[in-house]
């Protein structure tokens, strides 16, 4: 016979965000050294029609915002497990 397990849909959600929050870490990460390097590989020709210069700049910029969405996120997350928490310790 297979046991049943019942997880709490808190704790679902939790790891789910966790999980979430640990990819857009990562891919911003990726997106800050794509980023450099793009930035850094015709820094001789400075100007806007340098394509891999702006490439790179839009890479730092984008891995700044994914940093940021993901901690956002995360942070919330955390605020609304803490409010469920003390919810449930007043009934």
């Amino acid at each position: 016979m297979a046991k049943m397990m019942s997880i709490k849909p808190v704790q679902q959600t939790k790891n789910a965000v966790d999980r979430l929050f640990q990819f857009m870490n990562i891919m911003a990460w990726a997106c800050l050294i794509i980023g450099v390097v793009t930035s850094l590989w015709k820094i001789t020709h400075f100007s806007d029609t340098n394509l891999t210069l702006m490439v790179g700049i839009g890479f730092l910029i984008g891995s700044v915002f994914i940093y940021t969405s993901g901690a956002a996120l995360h942070l919330v997350s955390q605020k609304f497990e803490n409010m469920d928490e003390g919810q449930q310790d007043r009934f």
